[in-house]
């Protein structure tokens, strides 16, 4: 069994509207976790995971945060490279819209805080940031393409402060 966008819209307002900390549901190949106040959303804010393997659905906060900060890690040995991933699934935008100056460009310098993409999800638009300075050394999402939970979205080099 496979849930529909509606479906899943309906049990975010469900446990929105309820004093659930964490709901996990589990339907053939797909699993839904709902966590309030996880690190990808402010406190009280349902937010939608799945694990990579998942082919299921995965959705945006309700409501819309101002700016997520965007996951990182390091490669192991390797303090001065980051690499940003996707905190959902979901449709890459580079720019705030169409005809626009993307967001960052490689080789482009940034700063804690700035914003490297939006991620889109069943028309809620999640706002990734930085969390370092330093400059974009590689882009590795093309502009509007799906994206998956966890894939490597940038790399920032932090040697160039």
């Amino acid at each position: 069994m496979t849930l529909s966008y509606k479906e899943v819209a309906e049990i975010l307002k469900i446990i929105d509207a309820s004093s659930c900390e964490e709901v996990v549901l589990e339907l053939e190949n797909t699993r839904l976790v709902v966590r309030r106040g996880g690190a990808a959303s402010d406190p009280g804010t349902p937010a939608l995971q799945a694990p990579p393997t998942a082919p299921a659905t995965e959705a945006a906060p309700l409501k819309s945060p101002a700016g997520v900060a965007a996951k990182d890690s390091r490669p192991s040995g390797d303090d001065n490279h980051i690499v940003v991933k996707s905190p959902m699934a979901g449709t890459f935008f580079s720019r705030p819209s169409p005809g626009e100056n993307p967001f960052v460009d490689e080789g482009g310098r940034i700063s804690a805080g700035d914003t490297l993409c939006l991620i889109e999800v069943m028309k809620l638009y999640t706002t990734i940031e930085a969390t370092v300075d330093g400059v974009i050394e590689s882009v590795l999402a093309a502009d509007a393409s799906l994206v998956e939970f966890d894939q490597p979205l940038f790399v920032i080099s932090r040697h160039g402060e």
